[in-house]
Formats: C-alpha cells, structure tokens, sequence
C-alpha cells in the first residue's frame, strides 16, 4: 500500500450535482509528518470529476485527506 497525504486544492461547479475536485500533495513545514511526506512525493495533483453529493459535502477546500493505494493484484 502507498498513502499519499492530499488537500481539496481547488473544486470547479459546473452548474449541477457535479464538480472537479483537485487534490494537491500537502506540505507544510511546521507539520513534522508533511515533511516525512514531502521527501516521498514533494509534488502531485489529483483530479477527479465526483458527482456524488455526499462526497461532495465533505470534499472541501483545504480539507486534507489520506489517500491510499492498494493494488488489485
């Protein structure tokens, strides 16, 4: 598993249920485990279109999440 610590960076609203959500990799140098983060993954960006309105509620901007990858296989 890789997890990758994240912050809602941005959200574009098309008008309806739908929005972007764009997660940006967190670093801030006052946060000893940002700096852990940072030296794996100092850069990255997500984008994800979500029209789900309950993820939607808590995918806020500056909302910092822990995102994890677990392979299928």
């Amino acid at each position: 598993m890789i997890r990758a610590k994240m912050e809602v960076t941005e959200l574009r609203d098309y008008g309806h249920s739908a929005r972007t959500v764009v997660l940006s990799a967190r670093y801030d140098t006052s946060i000893p485990e940002d700096q852990r983060f940072a030296e794996a993954t100092p850069n990255g960006r997500i984008e994800m279109y979500v029209d789900n309105p309950a993820a939607l509620e808590q995918l806020i901007i500056g909302r910092v999440f822990y995102l994890d990858f677990t392979p299928l296989a």
